[in-house]
């Protein structure tokens, strides 16, 4: 029987894996070894950017959000406080975006926010 080798078979892993690593800085993206490992790297960096971009979003939206408020002459924890007391269900993506481009329908909220804790202390 005629000895089989795995000369197709390597070839078409090392090419699936060179053509991930284009773009990497010298043998990182020419030699296999070095790319394979730097690829290896990259999916730790990958998986674990892809939860801290939820994060820095978060934090993003906030800081948004208390830069309105503060204009309107409340801080952010108030004014997320007197939006659910009244009961008004938006998330901070979504505020954020309110109070970037749309400022009158964001005063609006901080009324509705400001109306809410009156009511509640008055009770």
């Amino acid at each position: 029987m005629a000895r089989s080798k795995t000369g197709i078979i390597r070839r078409r892993r090392h090419k699936k894996v060179l053509k991930r690593a284009k773009g990497f800085w010298g043998t990182r993206s020419k030699l296999y070894r070095n790319a394979f490992q730097t690829l290896l790297n990259a999916a730790t960096y990958e998986y674990r950017d892809r939860r801290n971009k939820k994060r820095d979003f978060r934090r993003l939206w906030i800081q948004r959000i208390n830069a309105g408020a503060r204009l309107h002459g409340m801080n952010y924890s108030t004014f997320m406080n007197g939006l659910k007391v009244a009961g008004v269900d938006l998330n901070r993506k979504v505020l954020a975006d309110i109070a970037a481009r749309e400022p009158e329908t964001f005063k609006a909220l901080v009324d509705t926010a400001k109306q809410a804790r009156e009511g509640q202390k008055a009770a």
